[in-house]
C-alpha cells in the first residue's frame, strides 16, 4: 500500500506540473508530456515480465522505488524542461515494475472476494497519494517558499527510502513459475473475448480518470476562475472522495455482486456529470462555486470502478500467468493515460473545457456498453495445458 502511495504522488503529479509550466509550455506540449511517462511504462511492462519472475516480487519492487528515489532527488537540482521528460520516463519504467510486482503478491496470498478486497484496499492508497499530493504541493505553491516548489519530490524520496527499509526487513513469500514464453497458451491465451472486452475497459477507464486526476484543476482555474491553490485541492478532494470509494468498496464487495456495483457506480457518474453540465451551461453565474464542491464527489463512484473490473478478470487468469497479465493491464492503462491527456489537451486548446463533463461522459459510455459483453463471457481454459 505505501509503494502504490509513493508511485501515486509521483504519476498525479502532473496536476502541479501543467499549473506550473503552462505560462512556458503550451497545452500541446504539456499533453505529449504525459507520454514520456506512459510509453516506457508500456514497454517495460512487456519487456520486464520473465525478469520479475525470474528476480522475485520483493527484489523488483525494491529496484523500482530506488529508481525514483534517485531520479526525485535530482529533479529539483536541473532547471530545465527536458529532464522533466527523462525524470517522468524513469517514473513510468519505476510504476510498471511495481504495479507488476505487488499485483503478483496480491494474486500469491489472496482469493476471490479476499483477492478485490485487497486489490481495492491497494488502490484505495493510490487515491490517498492523490490526495496528498495536491494538499502538498498546495499548501508549498500558496506559501513564501513556492518558488523552491520542485524540493517537494524529496519529501516522496524520504517516503521511497523507508518503503525500502521496510520491504528488506519484510519476509514475503516468492511463488517461482515457469518461464512466460514457453508456458502453455502463451499470448493465445490473451485473445479470449473476456480479456479482450477488460482490456478495451481498463484503456477507457484509465483515459477518463487521467482526464480528471491530470486536467481538474485546470478546469477550475480557466472556467471556475478560482486561484492555483484551489484548483489543486479539487483533486485533492477528488482523490480524498475516491479514496473513500475504494475503501468501502474493499469491504462492500465481500457482501454485493461486482456488477450491481458497477452498475451504481457508473450511473451515479454519469448522473453528477449531467448535472455539472447543465449548471455550467445554463446557471454558470449562481453555480460556480456549487461546481467546486459537485464536481469532486464523482470520485466517490467513479473510484470503484477499476478495481471491481481488476478483481472480477484478476480471480479467473491462472498464477502462472499474472506476471504477463498485470504487464498488459500497464500497457492498456499506459495508453489510455496518454491518449486521454492529448484528448483533453486539444480540448483546453480549442478553448471547448466549458464542455469538460460532456467530453468525459463519452468514454464512460464506452466502458457502460462493454461492462454486458464483459459480464456475459467466461475465460475457458485448456486444462490439458494448465499446470
Amino acid at each position: 500500500m505505501l509503494s502504490f502511495l509513493i508511485f501515486s504522488m509521483l504519476l498525479n503529479s502532473m496536476g502541479v506540473i501543467i499549473l506550473q509550466l503552462s505560462d512556458q509550455v503550451s497545452y500541446k506540449g504539456l499533453g505529449i508530456l504525459e507520454s514520456f511517462k506512459d510509453i516506457p511504462m508500456a514497454v517495460v511492462s512487456l519487456l520486464c515480465v520473465n525478469w520479475i519472475a525470474k528476480t522475485g516480487n520483493k527484489n523488483a519492487l525494491i529496484f523500482a522505488l530506488i529508481f525514483i528515489m534517485i531520479s526525485s532527488i535530482a529533479l529539483p537540482l536541473v532547471d530545465a524542461f527536458w529532464f522533466f521528460k527523462i525524470w517522468l520516463s524513469i517514473v513510468g519504467v519505476g510504476f510498471a515494475l511495481a504495479k507488476i510486482s505487488v499485483f503478483s503478491i496480491i494474486k500469491n496470498n489472496f482469493k476471490d472476494k479476499q483477492l478485490a478486497s485487497a486489490v481495492s484496499s491497494v488502490d484505495a492508497s493510490f487515491m490517498i497519494g492523490i490526495f496528498f499530493v495536491n494538499i502538498g504541493f498546495g499548501s508549498l505553491l500558496t506559501s513564501d517558499y513556492a518558488q523552491y516548489w520542485k524540493y517537494g519530490f524529496w519529501v516522496i524520496a524520504i517516503l521511497s527510502m523507508i518503503n525500502v527499509l521496510m520491504l528488506r526487513n519484510s519476509e514475503i513469500e516468492e511463488e517461482q513459475f515457469p518461464d512466460t514464453k514457453k508456458e502453455a497458451g502463451g499470448w493465445k491465451f490473451f485473445l479470449k473475448p473476456k480479456l479482450i472486452y477488460f482490456f478495451i475497459i481498463v484503456f477507457f477507464m484509465v483515459f477518463v480518470e487521467q482526464s480528471f486526476n491530470s486536467w481538474l484543476p485546470s478546469f477550475f482555474k480557466n472556467n471556475l476562475h478560482v486561484n492555483s491553490y484551489f484548483a489543486l485541492q479539487s483533486s485533492a478532494f477528488l482523490a480524498l472522495f475516491s479514496f473513500l470509494g475504494r475503501f468501502a468498496t474493499s469491504k462492500l464487495v465481500l457482501r454485493f455482486h461486482w456488477l450491481k456495483m458497477v452498475f451504481v457506480c457508473l450511473f451515479m457518474v454519469f448522473f453528477i456529470l449531467g448535472i455539472s453540465q447543465v449548471l455550467i451551461s445554463c446557471f454558470y453565474k449562481e453555480s460556480r462555486f456549487l461546481l467546486i464542491f459537485i464536481v469532486p464527489v464523482i470520485g466517490l463512484f467513479l473510484s470503484p470502478l477499476f478495481p471491481l473490473y481488476n478483481s472480477e478478470v484478476l480471480n479467473q487468469v491462472s498464477k502462472g500467468k499474472t506476471h504477463l497479465f498485470v504487464s498488459l493491464i500497464v500497457v492498456c492503462s499506459s495508453l489510455g493515460s496518454s491518449v486521454g491527456s492529448l484528448y483533453m489537451a486539444i480540448i483546453f486548446h480549442k478553448n471547448a473545457s466549458y464542455y469538460y463533463p460532456l467530453f468525459i461522459s463519452l468514454p464512460l459510455l464506452i466502458i457502460f456498453g462493454l461492462t454486458f459483453f464483459l459480464n456475459k463471457t467466461t475465460i475457458t481454459y485448456d486444462w490439458n495445458q494448465q499446470e
